[in-house]
């Protein structure tokens, strides 16, 4: 039976459509990111249902990592977005001249110290993430080894060979640690206090990693006795049962903020926009409080297990500017000293 002229182009049209909607594609951000794996998923979960067109493509590593692929990228930049950084890593890439400046929609409801400082940001934070020592309960009875209370305690022998850390040049925990001791104790170019500090401590490490989780994994596992890690990664250990408890030592915390900002030159802009929208929404910040004690927006985040009342309190004053500026002298410092204890790739 032959089909009417009408029903004819009925067809057609409908096979049109099916035909464009086959090879029409969606917007593909390629987004560097330092986030942990865990987080990752739910985030771009949460992403794709306010914009179901844009599709994510991750490349993930440690901060330090990253943050060297984009420094090393910077005449032939890959990525479009750099989201879940250290602040202080971005706070190097404004520097370079590498960040497109954005004022997404919800920045007036980020705290004015969780983000770039100008009318119009380079870079803003999603969330705060602290210093925390991961302390085997079991094997530090089966050593008679005392729970530290302040960071100076783990210089005492008694600790020898039982600290694993993360590596300052790979791991923004690392780098946050040591900006920390260095504002805490004093720097002088390599011969503050600082500097002696982690002289002490650097008698104790058995060794530093190129991660910041994964001293804490370690000690969780009962490897070493104590990993200097950060708390997200403590809380999810001892939430899946490891017998670790959580030590903010008395001294003051180091800390960064897990950061969004634009790479400029992308060629995806509008859609890079529509991601720093939703990460700087109620909605995103929701999930972030899932993970951290402190969001970018106040009063989003839930209190943590594990995780003090005062913590926001106990964080050291943070200058992501300076820790830009000093980043290359004090890594340089730092493995000239250190680097002979650090994993192996």
């Amino acid at each position: 039976m032959r089909l009417s002229r009408i029903a004819q182009s009925l067809v057609l049209a409908g096979l049109a459509a099916c035909a464009a909607g086959a090879f029409a594609q969606k917007t593909q951000l390629l987004v560097y990111t330092a986030l942990e794996t865990d987080q990752i998923k739910a985030y771009q979960e949460g992403f794709n249902r306010s914009y179901p067109d844009i599709e994510i493509k991750w490349v993930r590593d440690s901060t330090g990592v990253i943050t060297a692929k984009l420094l090393a990228e910077k005449n032939n930049p890959q990525a479009d977005v750099v989201m879940g950084v250290a602040a202080s890593s971005l706070a190097l890439l404004d520097k370079q001249g590498m960040l497109e400046p954005y004022a997404p929609l919800n920045l007036d409801a980020i705290m004015s110290k969780y983000r770039d400082s100008r009318k119009v940001p380079a870079w803003f934070g999603m969330d705060v993430w602290g210093a925390t020592v991961c302390f085997n309960t079991v094997e530090a009875q089966k050593r008679n080894i005392p729970k530290p209370e302040t960071w100076k305690d783990l210089t005492k022998p008694v600790y020898k060979g039982q600290i694993v850390m993360p590596n300052p040049a790979s791991s923004g925990t690392g780098y946050f640690d040591v900006t920390a001791w260095l504002a805490l104790f004093g720097d002088d170019k390599g011969n503050g206090g600082g500097w002696k500090f982690m002289d002490g401590l650097h008698e104790n490490i058995a060794q530093y990693t190129h991660s910041g989780s994964k001293p804490c994994n370690m000690a969780a596992s009962g490897e070493f006795v104590a990993g200097i890690s950060f708390e997200y990664r403590a809380n999810t250990n001892k939430a899946k049962g490891a017998p670790i408890d959580l030590v903010f030592p008395k001294e003051g915390l180091g800390w960064d903020l897990e950061a969004f900002g634009i790479h400029k030159g992308t060629r995806k802009l509008e859609a890079a926009k529509k991601l720093a929208d939703w990460a700087s929404s109620k909605d995103a910040m929701l999930l972030y409080g899932k993970n951290f004690a402190i969001t970018a927006q106040p009063g989003v985040a839930a209190p943590l297990a594990n995780v003090p009342k005062d913590y926001e309190a106990r964080l050291v004053k943070m200058d992501f500017n300076w820790a830009a500026d000093n980043r290359e002298r004090i890594l340089a410092e730092w493995t000239r000293r250190y680097d002979g204890k650090t994993e192996k790739r």
